[in-house]
């Protein structure tokens, strides 16, 4: 069966207006992208940021470091965090605030503003746990939605670490059913949170290597990351990445990760119905952790035959910015695609056999994938194409 796919309303590709991106590799695609370039590591021991005597202060995390743009005596961080990409992104498209105004407006998160709700943030207003707005998941599609007066239709996806590749997908189909002629996806995730690296440690995937490398055997879980991202987009023509094909079904199997065999994820792109030798790269999910690698490998086996296409790894650049993390790397890939190139794999990492990782830019034309899985096994996928 094949999984739904926003393709099936319109084919016509949707065009990407402007980007917004903040996490441990810098404030903007820009910075993104040369920090990138740069060989920047981002990761640091947790201790510089929750003290050293936590329990978790040797474990490696990539935090955004200007916290003043996280804090707000209104706005919670994620909050804040969301609303600066969003401003970034509309900024680079230069809607008028008419165009603005009637835009759809869809934002993914997995926890929320978990940050400075379950833990305190220093210089917020203080606000008791069960008031508004420390418990509304919505909050940073709210503060969105009033700094910058988008006033159409408005909503949130919590779909774990698919949250972020979802909320483009639906504004992908918004657009296509003709509900919004415009929109601005975003996704925020703000995980380090001394109860949730608790949580996370407890569970076995927390990794304390600084060197994320998500396919080697010894790969211990992963590097938990703040980030937030954003998109606009529309049918109106603007340079040469285009977004042409979404698709999201679920494996029904577990609440917790994905089946080594892979699941339904292989099922993906058989909406799409193109010709799979165009696809050029992949992007997977590769957290880190073991049961994520089995089911990688065997997703893009089982998608692609002995045929693979490259694959590019983001995660040991950014993080795991858990329901950011989608739309974090839709947006890094998208800024290299929009000069022309793939963004470098890190040296030295585990590859697959047959299997190309490059470790440098390459030119890139055609297509390109990102997939990601959320809790529950669901899964995702975004189809780009790059007309250099």
């Amino acid at each position: 069966m094949r999984g739904f796919s926003v393709s099936n309303v319109i084919h016509a590709p949707l065009y990407i207006h402007g980007l917004g991106a903040l996490s441990a590799l810098g404030d903007g695609v820009e910075e993104h992208r040369e920090s990138i370039r740069g060989g920047l590591m981002a990761f640091r021991p947790l201790g510089e940021l929750i003290g050293q005597d936590a329990p978790h202060s040797e474990c490696y995390a990539g935090w955004i470091r200007n916290r003043a743009l996280l804090t707000n005596r209104k706005w919670a961080p994620a909050s804040m965090a969301a609303l600066h990409v969003a401003r970034q992104a509309v900024r680079a498209a230069q809607w008028s605030s008419e165009e603005l105004k009637d835009a759809a407006l869809v934002l993914g998160t997995s926890r929320g503003n978990v940050a400075g709700w379950l833990g305190p943030w220093s210089g917020r207003r203080a606000f008791k746990v069960m008031a508004a707005s420390n418990t509304i998941h919505s909050e940073p599609a709210t503060a969105i939605s009033i700094e910058l007066g988008v006033s159409g239709p408005n909503h949130l996806v919590a779909s774990g670490c698919a949250a972020g590749l979802d909320a483009l997908g639906l504004a992908m189909m918004m657009i296509r059913a003709g509900a919004a002629k415009r929109a601005l996806a975003v996704a925020v995730d703000l995980p380090l949170v001394p109860i949730l690296l608790d949580q996370y440690a407890s569970s076995g995937i927390l990794s304390r290597r600084q060197d994320m490398d998500p396919y080697s055997p010894a790969s211990d879980g992963f590097i938990p990351a703040e980030g937030a991202a954003a998109v606009a987009l529309s049918f109106e023509r603007s340079g040469t990445v285009t977004l042409e094909y979404h698709a999201t079904n679920s494996d029904a199997w577990n609440p917790l990760g994905v089946p080594e065999n892979g699941g339904r994820s292989p099922d993906l792109l058989d909406g799409w119905g193109g010709d799979r030798s165009q696809i050029k790269a992949v992007c997977p999910h590769a957290t880190g952790t073991q049961v994520q690698r089995a089911a990688d490998h065997m997703i893009l086996r089982r998608m692609f035959g002995d045929a693979l296409p490259d694959i590019h790894l983001l995660k040991p650049w950014i993080g795991h910015s858990i329901g950011a993390s989608g739309l974090m790397e839709v947006v890094t890939m998208m800024s290299f695609l929009s000069g022309g190139s793939l963004p470098p794999n890190r040296r030295h990492l585990t590859g697959i056999e047959g299997v190309r990782m490059p470790v440098g830019e390459l030119e890139a034309s055609g297509y390109v994938v990102k997939m990601s899985h959320g809790m529950g096994g669901h899964n995702s996928l975004l189809l780009l194409h790059s007309g250099k």
